[in-house]
Order: structure tokens, then C-alpha cells, then sequence
């Protein structure tokens, strides 16, 4: 696994701590907090495209942002997921693979041409 992998599990790991704070903080310590992660998040985000096609990491940044936003939403906080949820979640996991594998196509055909 390419190391800047990490810093896209980090960034998606963060990312859910922020949108966690943005439906929980009140006082305004709780929220300078939630902008301090929001602040490390980019800068994971940024490390990842560093060694990483951007197109795929902001897909599985967002993919797994919108996921997890609806998966605590549901059993955080008492809102609804039902079949047409669930179809899109899909929907957004197929579009990130589908992401992840033309970019490897793509990075075979630039080291074939380069060899």
C-alpha cells in the first residue's frame, strides 16, 4: 500500500470528527476545536495528493464524507436511512472503485509508455 494512502485514512477519519462538531458544538471553545481539525484535515488532504491522483482522493474524501454523514446521522442523532439511502451509498461507493481503477489504468499506461 502506497504510504499516502495513511494520510487519506487520515483525512476521512478527521473528517468525521469535524462533521461530528458541527452537530454538537455549542460553546465557542467546541468550535475553535472543530476548526483546528478541520485545519489538520487539509493538511492530510493535501499530503494524500502529493503521492496520489487528486481525482481520487477528493473522490473518496467526499465518498466517505457523504457516507459517514448519513451513517451518523441515522444512528447518532435519530435520522432516517432507508432504500433509496442505502441505493445511493452504493451508488457513491461504485463511483469511488470505479475512480480508484481508472486511475491505475491510467498510471500502467504512463509507466509502459515511460519504460
Amino acid at each position: 500500500m502506497n504510504k499516502y494512502w495513511k494520510y487519506v485514512i487520515f483525512t476521512c477519519l478527521l473528517e468525521m470528527v469535524w462533521v461530528f462538531g458541527f452537530s454538537t458544538a455549542v460553546a465557542s471553545w467546541q468550535w475553535a476545536l472543530v476548526v483546528a481539525v478541520i485545519f489538520v484535515d487539509f493538511y492530510f488532504l493535501t499530503k494524500s495528493c502529493e503521492g496520489l491522483p487528486t481525482g481520487t482522493v477528493y473522490a473518496v474524501f467526499a465518498g466517505v464524507g457523504s457516507i459517514g454523514t448519513v451513517v451518523m446521522d441515522a444512528f447518532l442523532f435519530g435520522g432516517t436511512m432507508n432504500l433509496l439511502t442505502l441505493l445511493f451509498i452504493g451508488l457513491l461507493v461504485t463511483g469511488v472503485v470505479g475512480l480508484k481503477l481508472a486511475d491505475n489504468k491510467a498510471d500502467n499506461k504512463v509507466k509502459e509508455r515511460v519504460q
